[in-house]
């Protein structure tokens, strides 16, 4: 696998955090970012310089150590405590000024450089140049000469709070960290808790360095270094360098300064340094990110979801609605026409759930009032989807949805995506309400053969009122002894079956032909009625299903699926910047 350079480390970073943002800790956040602007600040000033910082607690001799490195009495070495107040830097090269600006370091000492090293000047003048040469170490006259910042840092257990709160600033904003302890506190907790804990995983940045070994008898010292080596590895900082130095005699100086010439050397320090603490922020912010959610819980919850809203939308009642006003449509279409006005008694079921449209396309609230094409967002049904059962279904149905998709999600995403479904709670009956409304339940012509079926009926009630009133005016004719009216006989020749001659008036037949055909084809027609209604009812739920599944996408799904997504981002985003 191809290593990430720090900027592509440092992007990934930022992405994580954005992605996070308003779900993890603000704090852990805010120390992500921090990395990041440090990352592009440092990365815009010098390269060519290395920052290493002395860092310890009170008493510790890092200023002895500063001067025992760079071969002159930088830093103020006394017994007043708090010594040191301000960092001081002893720099070797030109052009790091603006990086010690940014430092904050004001107490700057510049080195000698090689040309003015002069190696047969024995006076008290050529120290600093003899400090320089030893600090080149073996690396010849082309030794490292320039590029380094050595920074001796306030007390980090100062009693002085502004004094520890510089400390912490430049520990954040060095390259390479040199903690100076002492046999006396190189165990203390504070230290180890609250400076070295946090730079786990760090260890190539780091490195502990045992003043005052002069003190101790070699058994002791190899003893007391075996057990620093065991704290730091505690720390997590295993692999980090432990050496045991004493500034009085200079006993392990030269091997600090061939460490700090090989980091001045090879100019990877910051670069090292800020790819670990991107690191650390990453794994940071991945391990507070967790597990993604199983890929497929959104998939089996959402028709749950969904069937548990149409119950709430009232969609099993619109259904049954719309199946018996297409039966109470038929029958008055193709009903036998004497009893049609029975139907027109029973009201209309949708009208009486507000769902009926106007001959013109128009909505009609429940009351039959057209409230124009041009409001349809004024339309309210008479369905009970505000009463408190429903809207307590409603909300268990989206609460039991977002606990099965974001199980496994960390607890931060969860509570923002419970947030958000509460906002789909609270709107849920209303855009239900206008979901059903909105869906079209008529179908867009009556059928055809409803029209033909029709005007038969009419056409054989007319022929048996024909038959009727001929039959009825054959009557008053014999009953006021008039000439009898002429009654045409449609004679029926029955002999070959057996029987004989059937001859039934023409009238008769009209009446009791008529009235027998119109009540069978009524009972024809109401079987076709019944299997129309459920094929109708059937459309007329997936459109509903539809419209209520775009209210569950718009108000809880996609909400919450931006909640998950923004984990996926922020875990892969993480992970990248960690890796």
């Amino acid at each position: 696998m191809s290593r990430i350079d720090l900027a592509d480390r440092t992007a990934a970073l930022e992405s994580a955090v954005v992605a996070a943002s308003g779900r993890l800790d603000r704090e852990l956040l805010d120390d992500a970012r921090a990395v990041v602007t440090r990352a592009r600040e440092r990365g815009g000033l010098s390269a060519e310089h290395t920052v290493v910082a002395l860092a310890g607690a009170t008493g510790s001799g890092k200023s002895s150590v500063l001067n025992a490195v760079a071969g002159s009495e930088i830093a103020t070495v006394g017994v007043r405590r708090p010594t040191t107040s301000h960092a001081v830097a002893a720099v070797w090269g030109d052009g790091a000024g603006p990086l010690l600006d940014w430092l904050e370091v004001r107490r700057r000492q510049e080195m000698p450089t090689p040309a003015d090293d002069d190696p047969g000047d024995d006076s008290g003048a050529a120290r600093p140049r003899r400090g320089l040469a030893r600090l080149r170490g073996r690396r010849g006259p082309a030794g490292i000469s320039t590029g380094l910042v050595l920074l001796d840092l306030p007390d980090h257990d100062s009693v002085v709070v502004e004094h520890r709160v510089r400390a912490e600033r430049l520990v954040e904003r060095a390259d390479l960290l040199v903690w100076v302890v002492d046999p006396q506190k190189y165990a203390d907790a504070a230290l180890h808790e609250r400076y070295l804990r946090p730079l786990a995983g760090r260890s190539e940045v780091v490195v502990v360095v045992l003043n005052q070994a002069d003190r101790l008898s070699d058994a002791e010292t190899d003893a007391m270094l075996a057990d620093l080596r065991r704290l730091v590895s505690a720390d997590g900082l295993d692999g980090a360098r432990v050496l045991a130095v004493s500034a009085a005699t200079g006993r392990g100086i030269d091997q600090l300064k061939g460490l700090l010439a090989e980091a001045a050397a090879r100019r990877e320090a910051a670069t090292a340094r800020l790819a670990a603490d991107a690191r650390a922020a990453a794994q940071r912010i991945a391990d507070a990110c967790g597990s993604s959610p199983a890929s497929r819980a959104g998939e089996r919850a959402a028709d749950a979801l969904v069937d548990a809203l149409e119950a709430a939308a009232g969609v099993p009642t619109v259904v049954d609605a719309v199946a018996a006003a297409h039966r109470r449509d038929a029958h008055l279409a193709t009903g036998w026409p004497v009893t049609r006005w029975v139907s027109r008694l029973r009201r209309d079921p949708l009208r009486r759930l507000g769902l009926r449209r106007g001959p013109d396309g128009t909505a009609t609230d429940g009351s039959g009032t057209a409230t124009g094409p041009e409001r349809p967002d004024l339309v309210r049904s008479s369905l009970p989807t505000t009463r408190p059962a429903v809207r307590a279904a409603s909300a268990s149905a989206v609460r039991r949805y977002v606990d099965e998709v974001t199980e496994g999600a960390p607890d931060p995403w969860v509570l923002v995506a419970r947030d958000r479904a509460q906002d789909a709670i609270d709107r849920m009956p209303g855009d239900l309400d206008q979901a059903v409304v909105g869906t079209r339940l008529e179908a867009a012509r009556r059928p055809r053969w409803w029209a033909a079926v029709g005007a038969v009926q009419w056409l054989l009630l007319a022929a048996a009122v024909v038959g009727l009133l001929w039959l009825g005016a054959a009557a008053a004719v014999e009953y006021f002894r008039l000439p009898p009216l002429i009654l045409p006989v449609l004679t029926v020749d029955l002999t070959a079956s057996g029987g004989g001659v059937l001859e039934v008036p023409w009238p008769t037949l009209l009446a009791i032909g008529g009235l027998l055909a119109g009540l069978l084809l009524a009972l024809v027609a109401r079987v076709f009625t019944a299997w129309g209604a459920r094929r109708r009812a059937s459309r007329v739920r997936r459109r509903l299903r539809e419209s209520v599944s775009g209210v569950a996408d718009r108000l809880v799904r996609v909400p919450v699926g931006d909640e998950l997504a923004a984990l996926a981002r922020c875990r892969a985003a993480a992970a990248i910047a960690a890796g």
